[in-house]
Order: structure tokens, then C-alpha cells, then sequence
């Protein structure tokens, strides 16, 4: 790679000639060699292809949508576009960070609270309560505090601890994307 700075010969250049690749940053400009490209593309870049293909079409389908485009634009940065929020978005499924069962003993009206975050917004965090044989025993939605990040579950059910095998955590985004994480008791 060559970089050329003020001269009158390459300022201004852009593209490609033969073998060299020529961009423009700023007041430089760059010469490096073209890029080959493999003459078919593996599964995993089809995967790659298809996938943001969906995104998109999820994004354009977002921004028809006039108060999902408010809320893609309100998260846009300075250089980046409500479309660019969007395909970020479908991109990138929610992280469940943590599962707090320390206020939980069983009882009705027990909360756990459940730190989920994405790159936009998270739109469902439901909650499964299962026995040591695999049946449920409760299941339901969490509300989100006022920020959207830390959602609370709260018991229905007075259950013996010893029965509950595990809780298990579903979170979902605006695209579908969905984050399940299971807590053993």
C-alpha cells in the first residue's frame, strides 16, 4: 500500500486501474492492490449474504413504518441513518446479561429481575419456571423498568423450591431476534 499526498498526478483519483486501487482519505490519496475475490463464495458467506439480505429488507420495511422510523432515528448517531439503526438491529439479537433469583423464595409476588440489553431496543422478556422433570410450573411476561433494561418478573405461585429445576429467560427484539438463556436452581 502507497500513500500520496499532494501530488498533482494522483490527487483526485478514485478506482481502479489494472492491478491498483486507488481511494481518497482526506487530502491522501491511497494506492494499494485490488482485491481478489474467490470465484464462488462458501456457505458461510452465502449464510452472511442472505442474512443481511433480510436485514435489508427488514430496515425498508421499518423505515414505511412512521413511528418505528421516529424510534430508529432517535437512536441514530450522528453518522449513521435511521436505515442503518435497523439493519443494525436485525443483525444483532438482545443479551441476557443477568438473572437476579436473590428476592425469589417460592412465594407469589416473589420478583426476578432479568438485565437484558440490545443495540436498539428489546421488546418481550417472558420467563419460564420448570420443575426437575421438564413441566412447567409458571410461565409469563416481565415488565421493564423505565430505561428498558432491567425487566421483573413477578411469581404467580406459591412453589416449594425444591421443586423448581430451572428458570428459563426468552428475550425478543423489534426484528424477532430472539436470546434464551436457562438458570439451574
Amino acid at each position: 500500500m502507497a500513500i500520496s499526498k499532494d501530488n498533482i498526478i494522483t490527487r483526485g483519483l478514485r478506482g481502479k486501474i489494472g492491478e491498483l486501487v486507488f481511494r481518497q482519505y482526506g487530502d491522501k490519496t491511497v494506492v494499494s492492490a485490488a482485491p481478489r475475490m474467490p470465484s464462488e463464495a462458501s456457505g458461510l458467506q452465502k449464510a452472511s449474504r442472505k442474512r443481511f439480505q433480510q436485514a435489508v429488507i427488514y430496515a425498508k420495511s421499518a423505515m414505511t413504518d412512521p413511528d418505528m422510523k421516529a424510534a430508529y432515528e432517535d437512536a441514530a448517531e450522528k453518522r449513521r441513518t435511521a436505515y442503518n439503526v435497523a439493519v443494525a438491529d436485525f443483525l444483532h439479537a438482545p443479551d441476557i446479561e443477568t438473572i437476579d433469583l436473590s428476592e425469589y423464595t417460592g412465594k407469589a409476588g416473589d420478583p426476578i429481575r432479568i438485565r437484558v440489553s440490545d443495540d436498539f431496543l428489546v421488546k418481550d422478556v417472558k420467563l419460564t419456571i420448570v420443575d426437575h422433570n421438564g413441566n412447567r410450573i409458571e410461565d409469563g411476561d416481565a415488565m421493564p423498568d423505565a430505561l428498558g433494561v432491567v425487566w421483573t418478573y413477578t411469581a404467580d405461585k406459591n412453589v416449594d423450591n425444591f421443586e423448581v429445576g430451572k428458570i428459563v429467560v426468552t428475550a425478543v427484539d423489534f426484528p424477532g431476534n430472539k436470546a434464551v438463556c436457562e438458570d439451574d436452581l
